[in-house]
């Protein structure tokens, strides 16, 4: 017998494949759907924190509230009235009375403490862990990294106090330090770490003169990223890994698997082929499995990870200089 089974963030998942943030997880019968073709966990379409400071400016009458971007106040008064916090708590509610799988909660966060309090609303909503999604683009010139980090560590050290579920952290790899803020992260409390968050690309539009959205998606050869730092840091930090970014096909699982990942997260390649590609995806790992005599996930997780590579330099420098020796 084949165990696909995986240890995440203190939780037992039937097999690695994670749905993660997105539209697709908006609804408890995208949700019901996704377990019905195989997720191990899913996580809910993220709250943005101006979404839930606009829900406490409703509350108190206020409208002096600072968003994070100038377009917000239009965004909340239009579309994300639809996305109310109170909306989003029963989402929580109905998922877990309709599907057996692991919910995770999700905000996507940059700077403001001030929703914090409502974590506690999505615990006891019945949310099984939460997932922060953090990104400050290091784009301000008199900012310090050392500042833009510790909002990191303020928003988390707060949070923690005031939920009693698993809280993993999603971040981009922004930063000049990586390994050793993904590190002291790991050091928080937290129990989960996802590499990496993927955004919208900007783009031009040069006919209308506008900023566009590109690049919605991503591409297989995205992996490439995440698969070398999730291999780099997967035997050194104190909490778990789970890989995102670039993940469309069942080779692409094994490859983070073995680089160390605990569990890999799942959007674009459900957007282009549907949640119908999991079994295939859950398929290709149990007879690569069969084939090489694995008969359960941790006998080959973290194999080839930085600290168990025959060849750690691979994921390093001399990777770089055997590949470009030759190309002039």
């Amino acid at each position: 017998m084949i165990d696909l089974s995986t240890k995440y963030m203190g939780f037992t998942l039937k097999n690695p494949l994670i749905v993660g943030s997105s539209g697709l997880t908006n609804s408890v019968d995208g949700l019901v759907k996704a377990e019905k073709y195989g997720a191990a966990a899913v996580v809910l379409k993220s709250l943005f924190e101006e979404q839930i400071i606009h829900h406490i400016n409703k509350l108190h009458q206020h409208n002096d509230v600072v968003y994070a971007y100038p377009e917000a106040e239009d965004y909340l008064n239009t579309y994300a009235k639809d996305q109310d916090i109170d909306i989003h708590l029963r989402l929580i509610e109905g998922a877990k009375k309709s599907i057996g799988i692991p919910v995770i909660a999700s905000v996507n966060c940059a700077s403001s403490p001030e929703w914090i309090t409502y974590a506690q609303q999505m615990q006891n909503a019945g949310a099984d862990a939460l997932e922060l999604n953090m990104f400050i683009l290091p784009s301000n010139p008199k900012k310090t990294g050392e500042a833009n980090e510790a909002v990191y560590f303020d928003i988390i050290l707060q949070l923690i106090k005031q939920v009693k579920i698993p809280v993993s952290l999603k971040i981009s790899y922004y930063f000049s330090g990586l390994a050793n803020f993904v590190l002291k992260l790991s050091w928080t409390g937290i129990s989960g770490m996802v590499l990496f968050n993927r955004f919208y690309s900007p783009d031009i539009d040069i006919e209308k003169m506008q900023v566009v959205a590109g690049h919605v998606f991503s591409t297989p050869d995205e992996i490439a990223l995440p698969l070398r730092w999730v291999a780099m840091l997967s035997d050194r930090i104190q909490c778990d890994i789970a890989a995102s970014t670039g993940i469309h096909d069942g080779a692409a699982v094994i490859k983070q698997l073995l680089a160390g990942a605990k569990a890999v997260q799942l959007a674009s390649v459900l957007y282009k082929q549907g949640f119908e590609v999991m079994p295939k995806m859950i398929h290709t790992l149990e007879d690569w499995m069969t084939r090489h005599n694995y008969s359960k996930i941790t006998d080959f997780q973290g194999k080839l990870s930085f600290k168990e590579a025959e060849d750690p330099a691979a994921y390093e420098r001399v990777q770089f200089m055997k590949h470009f020796a030759g190309i002039e």
